[in-house]
């Protein structure tokens, strides 16, 4: 198997698309966003993306047939063109986060994509009450666009910078000459979080002009606030649960 190799499934003629990336990050925030987008309107999965930088291991279907680890990229029709970068899996070392980043950064320039957006997580440590956005870019003209539907700012947030596929589609973006943007949900770091992810997608909307139907959404929270209901019975009433518990559920 070569370093990484890309899988063409279909090619369809898009119009103007953008990238949305959601791959696995803290709560889970922008898989759940992305797969929602997949989920909720039309769309084609068009290239997979294997690598010997992804975990060695195969995923089992509901028929136990054995799948390679890898990433997709699905073409959605929400009414405007979307590219959407999902899978269960990111790179496992340094090098292997670049080499993957550049390798959707060609398959976006391949679709003609002039705007990439990346969905991930900013951790809290505890759980939240108010969810809000936090937002990166690659240029302040973006940041004033994001600003005036409410997305967050901060030099301090999130602590590190942003780490993985989400940080590097900016950084690598902007050398090649592609506005992007990163929404980042606010979370406890220690659940899958849907109300996180409703949150970023509610600002993705007026962003690019599209409409979701969260339907589904509020059901996986609904069923998420039962779970640490029960939790929190189970350490008496306690008003927020321990890390130890919380991880169980991330």
């Amino acid at each position: 198997m070569d370093e990484v190799e890309v899988e063409t499934v279909a090619d369809p003629e898009l119009s103007d698309p953008v990238l949305i990336e959601g791959l696995p990050g803290v709560g889970h925030v922008g898989k759940l966003a992305a797969e929602h987008l997949i989920e909720e309107f039309e769309s084609e999965l068009v290239r997979r993306v294997y690598s010997e930088h992804l975990p060695p291991q195969v995923g089992i279907d509901e028929d136990g047939v054995a799948e390679l680890a890898s990433v997709e990229v699905h073409a959605v029709d929400a009414g405007r063109d979307l590219l959407v970068l999902v899978g269960d899996h990111q790179a496992t070392e340094t090098v292997g986060h670049y080499r993957l980043a550049e390798t959707f950064l060609d398959i976006a320039e391949a679709f003609g994509v002039g705007r990439i957006v990346t969905m991930g997580g900013v951790p809290t440590g505890e759980l939240v009450e108010e969810y809000a956005v936090v937002g990166a870019v690659t240029d302040a003209a973006l940041a004033e666009e994001l600003g005036e539907i409410g997305v967050e700012f901060h030099d301090d947030e999130p602590e590190g910078g942003i780490v993985g596929t989400s940080g590097l589609l900016l950084g690598l973006g902007a050398r090649q000459g592609v506005r992007a943007a990163c929404l980042m949900g606010r979370t406890s770091g220690y659940l899958v979080d849907p109300k996180s992810a409703r949150a970023v997608l509610e600002v993705l909307e007026p962003f690019l002009d599209v409409e979701v139907d969260f339907a589904r959404l509020e059901d996986r929270a609904d069923g998420m606030e039962e779970a640490v209901a029960e939790m929190q019975e189970t350490q008496g009433g306690s008003a927020t649960a321990g890390e130890d518990d919380l991880r169980y559920f991330g």
